[in-house]
């Protein structure tokens, strides 16, 4: 069977997140996005280990139809972010007890500092039996490729990579190392909201929602689609500042020092670094490598269509009305667009489907800002 995946996200202990994050109200964000299976992010907490034991029965994590996968996330000395995924709490507690003298902060943090090198954490995550790869891999802070040019930088093959919401496959495989790694799509999110949770996911083929069965098509290649932003969308896509995300050619950066008119500092963003990085001019795609769904979410393409934010009132209303008809994949995807157009205003209808023939432009997003859609009439 085909489920729908999402295998990076974080609890109210992860700094930058809601507070009002539990699982059974990520279960209900899960069931209306489409996705089956569930991070349940930061599980090296003890406090928010303990709300995630609350759910387990018969050696499984499942919530009103949603499976959850023990996950964290972790930043080793060189201030690079790594994911992690366990099969159970004795491989938790068995990493946490081999690492907890490294961390000066295991049991504060979500998100917590391991001063160790990258290739000792993946060690020792070997050893607990977990899965690890980069977590959002290309981003300017915190990842693989911000501070190193090769997944070497393991010393062994990881798991998976995390391309991040501002890299797609099409960015990626211009690399040639990356051609025999599995390619995760996550959304990294820090609430349950229709926006952040499952914008990126991985529809995966399973027997059954298992470990065993996970582990093995994360290994063996048997992702079937990677969904995720348009790279535009991302924050980091393009060189910009982080102060007033003024976007600059790299050159432009370079000559400025990085630090632009309003004296804030320039980030290189994920398209430069690529192009840096690239062994091809554009992508060569391995024989296993999945399609790449680009999606955006439905609150953004309704606030677009209405031209009002996408906080306002009457787009959550609407959000409200088009979900009675089925969940946002299936929405943004697959139902028939006379049905959607029974249900909502013509102008949502019209922007779904300008959306589904690619007829939305993106203002690329850079510096930590999102990019920004317009849909096309």
């Amino acid at each position: 069977m085909l489920i729908n995946a999402d295998f990076h996200i974080h609890s109210p202990f992860s700094g930058g997140t809601s507070d009002r994050i539990d699982l059974r109200n990520v279960a209900e964000g899960a069931k209306k996005k489409g996705l089956d299976l569930v991070a349940t992010g930061d599980c090296l907490h003890p406090i928010w280990q303990n709300q995630i034991k609350k759910y387990k029965k018969d050696g499984e994590i499942e919530i009103d139809g949603i499976y959850f996968i023990l996950s964290s996330e972790v930043e080793d000395k060189n201030k690079v972010h790594h994911l992690l995924l366990f099969p159970d709490f004795y491989s938790v507690n068995d990493f946490k007890e081999r690492i907890k003298k490294y961390s000066p902060n295991i049991d504060e943090d979500g998100r917590p500092k391991i001063l160790l090198e990258g290739a000792e954490i993946l060690e020792i995550a070997k050893e607990s039996n977990a899965l690890i790869g980069p977590a959002h891999a290309f981003t300017p802070w915190t990842s693989l490729y911000a501070y190193f040019d090769t997944i070497n930088y393991y010393e062994k093959k990881p798991d998976f990579i995390e391309l991040g919401l501002s890299a797609d496959s099409n960015y990626a495989d211009r690399i040639k190392e990356l051609h025999n790694i599995t390619f995760l799509t996550n959304s990294d999110a820090h609430s349950y909201s229709p926006n952040r949770l499952g914008r990126e996911f991985n529809r995966i083929e399973v027997d059954e929602i298992s470990w065993d069965k996970i582990r093995k098509s994360i290994l063996n290649g048997r992702i079937k689609l990677n969904v995720g932003f348009p790279p535009e969308k991302g924050k980091y896509n393009r060189t910009a500042c982080t102060s007033c995300y003024r976007q600059y050619e790299k050159k432009d950066a370079e000559r400025m020092g990085w630090r632009c008119y309003c004296n804030g500092i320039i980030k290189k963003g994920v398209k430069d670094r690529i192009d840096e990085l690239a062994d091809y001019k554009t992508a060569v795609h391995p024989e296993k490598r999945p399609p790449y769904l680009h999606l955006i979410p439905l609150i953004e393409i309704i606030a677009s269509s209405l031209k009002v934010g996408e906080n306002s009132s009457i787009v959550r209303k609407r959000w409200k009305e088009i979900m009675e008809i089925g969940n946002e994949i299936e929405i943004l995807i697959d139902i028939d667009i006379e049905k959607i157009r029974r249900r909502v205003p013509i102008a949502i209808a019209n922007a779904i489907k300008a959306f589904r023939e690619g007829r939305i432009k993106i203002f690329p997003g850079g510096g930590g800002k999102y990019g920004e859609i317009m849909v096309e009439r």
